[in-house]
């Protein structure tokens, strides 16, 4: 199994966005990819941010989706695509799947905002996984990912040899590009990734848009808890990457077993030391 990981720049405008989904979409099929993934709500752009976000409402959201669709069907290649989903509650953030025929087999919402995006979003509440060619996955976005690691070992228990992580991590504000991968002194995002995939053995495929002033690379991470490959830090592009599913056991996620945190500190109503 080949999968995809497409780190555009922001939109300028929902034509622009789409153009850029078709563009890496392509590209990712051309290299034989079976899957595509792209960052954080991509389309309009993430609120709360250092860039313009395109005008959103339902009769948008239908378009994007119908477009993505036909983009799917086209190129014959699934496509995972961050949006900005209209719902009776408020506005979400969630991962619209579609596989290569165009056919959209569901939705995963950001249950775990990040304090900041309160005021723009509101939360989900439900979780799945995904099947497309015999590839079980999971998807988180962002804030899950790097604060809830319950989040990606929720889908590892289930079978997802992947967990695909959506995100926006960095700024367009300045040019500042890290010197290297994982650095000891950068940022602690890479080294959550590490975590991720180590602590379940399974693939962590996070993907950040191509920033001015990135925070974390777009990075595949191996069940062994290594890193396999990442794109160069604000460059807009498309990671095309094997993948080994035998090697995605989920044996440290099996492993976890919840019958055993019961609280044992009230006995017969009474406290205990």
């Amino acid at each position: 199994m080949i999968i995809a990981l497409a780190s555009p720049k922001p939109a300028a405008s929902i034509e622009d966005g789409l153009a850029r989904v078709e563009r890496l979409a392509r590209d990712a099929a051309d290299q034989g990819a079976r899957i595509v993934c792209f960052p954080e709500a991509y389309l309009p752009g993430l609120r709360g941010q250092d860039f313009e976000v395109a005008r959103w409402d339902g009769q948008t959201q239908e378009h994007v989706v119908e477009s993505v669709a036909g983009l799917a069907r086209s190129h014959a290649i699934a496509i995972v695509l961050s949006v900005e989903r209209i719902t009776p509650d408020g506005p979400q953030i969630a991962a619209v799947v579609i596989d290569a025929n165009g056919r959209l087999l569901g939705w995963q919402s950001k249950n775990q905002l990040d304090p900041s995006e309160d005021q723009s979003y509101v939360p989900g509440r439900t979780r799945r996984v995904f099947d497309i060619d015999g590839l079980r996955f999971g998807i988180v976005t962002c804030h899950e990912g790097w604060r809830y690691p319950e989040t990606v070992r929720w889908a590892a228990m289930r079978g997802a040899s992947v967990v695909f992580h959506p995100q926006h991590t960095g700024s367009n504000r300045h040019r500042s590009i890290p010197a290297e991968w994982g650095a000891a002194g950068g940022a602690y995002y890479e080294k959550a990734m590490l975590c991720r995939s180590r602590e379940n053995t399974i693939y962590f495929a996070s993907v950040n848009y191509a920033l001015d002033a990135p925070e974390a690379a777009t990075s595949l991470i191996a069940p062994s808890g290594e890193c396999q490959a990442w794109l160069p830090y604000g460059e807009e592009g498309v990671l095309v990457q094997p993948i080994d599913v035998s090697l995605a056991t989920g044996l440290l996620a099996r492993r976890y077993a919840p019958d055993r945190y019961e609280d044992d500190r009230c006995e017969s109503g009474k406290l205990t030391e």
